[in-house]
């Protein structure tokens, strides 16, 4: 018997054309969900993995979650093409550069946006999940926050461990409010993975500029963040729901 089996679920994947999304609807497909994969500007990518995985089990939906009110536009989206979701993965998130020397107008475009995106956007998707999650018995919400959330970021990058400090405190409030109504909550809190970002970023600086404090010696694959969603997602350790899981190479512990 195979321990991940999600046929018969439906899964909404947000920001899902491209690296970590993009290997989550392929683990998910793979273990027999259907995908509703989201994407914002990368619709050639997320066609060519709809083409790729095929059948009628993957299906595409556009939201640009920059704009403040697009989150409940895409449920719609989703929850319209078959009328449920079992399952939300809020993997979307952006990550613009700002210090403090910057022009006013970067620095709060950054943070605004930054927000935006990486919680507020995932606050409204959980709000329309867990309405729809309490009137069917349950579903399952897994938000992808980051090592920066505990340990900080560089000082450019202050917003994104702002907002992803706030996916914890988000992830760990839905978990308690709303147990008694089957609803699971939890949060996957990734060092470097090894994306096409992070690639590009070692070529630039050099390989150990990411891999200098990280014990394993190499960035997590994909991979791993996607195993792990297609666990919990499955529902084999409900009990775990608040958690948040580390995946970053022994380079930090919460």
């Amino acid at each position: 018997m195979t321990l991940i089996d999600l046929r018969g679920s439906t899964v909404l994947v947000t920001g899902g054309s491209r690296g970590i999304g993009a290997a989550i609807a392929r683990t998910l497909h793979g273990a027999g969900a259907a995908i509703a994969l989201h994407y914002s500007q990368g619709e050639v990518e997320a066609q060519q993995i709809a083409a790729e995985l095929g059948g009628d089990r993957i299906h595409v939906v556009q939201a640009n979650l920059a704009v403040p009110g697009a989150a409940p536009g895409l449920w719609r989206q989703a929850l319209g093409w078959r009328g449920e979701i079992n399952a939300v993965v809020n993997n979307a998130a952006t990550m613009p550069a700002a210090t403090i020397t910057d022009a006013w107008e970067l620095w709060s475009a950054a943070w605004q946006d930054t927000l935006q995106v990486n919680l507020i956007a995932m606050a409204d998707l959980c709000r329309e999940a867990i309405g729809h999650f309490q009137a069917q018995g349950g579903g399952e919400i897994v938000n992808l926050a980051s090592r920066a959330a505990f340990r900080g970021d560089g000082p450019e990058f202050m917003a994104y461990a702002a907002s992803k400090g706030g996916v914890i405190g988000l992830t760990r409030s839905l978990a308690k409010g709303f147990a008694q109504d089957g609803v699971r909550a939890y949060a996957i809190a990734p060092g470097f993975v090894r994306t096409d970002r992070i690639e590009q970023v070692m070529a630039e600086k050099g390989a150990d500029y990411v891999t200098r404090d990280i014990p394993m010696g190499a960035p997590a694959d994909p991979q791993d963040i996607a195993n792990l969603v297609a666990f919990l997602i499955a529902g084999l350790a409900p009990h775990a729901t608040g958690a948040t899981f580390d995946i970053n190479g022994a380079s930090y512990f919460h």
